[in-house]
């Protein structure tokens, strides 16, 4: 089979892998039928996330069972699915108490010697505790497909980010980051019933889909000038609920300054950097609480499924550019130049 590999920083291949295959009871085979490049793949793409020559490389997919061990349960040849970034047992206390990332015998796709979803098909370990069955007549429909596929990572990001900053009905938000997580975010808060919703980003397109997904306001400066910008729309006070969608020192930095005292921060954005950010005696003095971390997208599907089917939510514009399996490549520079949002890939 095909499957995209990472070789070194900046080369992205699509190689003939061994086929996956069924290795233990607990296992089944998805042909996939969507994938995508993920804003964290590009860590990995820029050299800063540390892959050896030759590890696959994606983790949102969806698809169809090709093949089940004699273990599984819960799923048969045929089914449509989807899959959340990281596996899990579904038996452990962890799973039990919904943090589905911190299972002992989870992983992540794409880590070393696991199959990666940007390919033809993934083996699935433990598949009867980490894939969600989909209505088959989605794999007609492109459009809601697409829509999907966003419940293996972003969507499910954005709404953890979302419960972290605490947001509620009547609550004002601010979404530090225009990419396709802050963007789901955006959705998430408004899904929540936050009243206002302030995006920061100056990207237009990118801010056109902050709209269309719920935010209120649009705040396009950086630096003093957006903190003063998001300081006049909240009359000084600042947001009750922040969510910190990018990683770096300086964004975490601006979710601080942005959050009203006893306001909280959602942060989902995957750290890098020279440094964390986090003024701890800033955040002790105004009350401010921080929450987030790796999100448990499995524990999410099930809320957020519905939604998605009956077109309540609708996370497909995130998705800018599709590729098939050998545009792979370009996709990842696409994304590096900020020439696309998020990628989709039909193998």
């Amino acid at each position: 089979m095909r499957a995209t590999v990472i070789h070194a920083p900046h080369d992205i291949r699509v190689e003939e892998v061994p086929d996956a295959t069924v290795q233990q009871p607990t296992d089944v085979v998805l042909r996939v039928l969507r994938a995508c490049i993920c804003g964290s793949d590009l860590w990995a793409y820029r050299g800063e996330s540390a892959r050896q020559p030759g590890q696959r490389i994606g983790h949102e997919f969806l698809g169809v069972v090709e093949e089940a061990g004699s273990g599984v349960n819960g799923f048969a040849v045929g089914d449509l699915v989807v899959a959340p970034f990281v596996w899990s047992d579904g038996t452990c206390a962890y799973c039990a108490e919904g943090l589905t990332t911190s299972c002992a015998q989870g992983g992540f796709w794409g880590s070393v010697g696991s199959d990666g979803g940007q390919g033809e098909a993934v083996r699935v370990p433990f598949a009867d505790g980490t894939l969600v069955r989909l209505p088959a007549a989605a794999a007609s429909d492109d459009r809601l497909l697409t829509a999907l596929l966003a419940l293996s990572d972003v969507l499910g990001t954005g709404h953890h980010a979302a419960l972290g900053a605490g947001v509620r009905p009547g609550s004002t938000v601010a979404v530090v980051g225009d990419g396709a997580v802050g963007l789901c975010g955006v959705m998430a808060a408004k899904r929540l019933g936050a009243e206002r919703i302030i995006a920061l980003g100056r990207h237009r397109a990118r801010t056109d889909i902050a709209r269309a997904f719920g935010a209120t306001d649009v705040v396009a400066e950086r630096g003093e000038a957006a903190l003063a910008a998001v300081r006049e729309l909240t009359r000084g006070e600042g947001a009750h609920g922040v969510i910190e969608a990018v990683g770096t020192e300086q964004s975490m930095r601006t979710a601080i300054d942005i959050v009203r005292d006893g306001g909280s921060i959602g942060y989902v954005g995957v750290p890098h950097g020279s440094g964390t950010g986090v003024d701890l005696g800033a955040m002790f003095d105004r009350n401010i609480a921080l929450r987030g971390g790796v999100a448990p997208v499995r524990t999410y599907i099930p809320e957020l499924l519905p939604d998605v089917l009956d077109g309540t939510i609708d996370p497909s514009p995130v998705f800018d550019l599709s590729v098939g399996l050998d545009g792979v490549p370009g996709g990842y520079k696409a994304m590096d130049e900020r020439t696309a949002l998020k990628v989709l890939i039909k193998p």
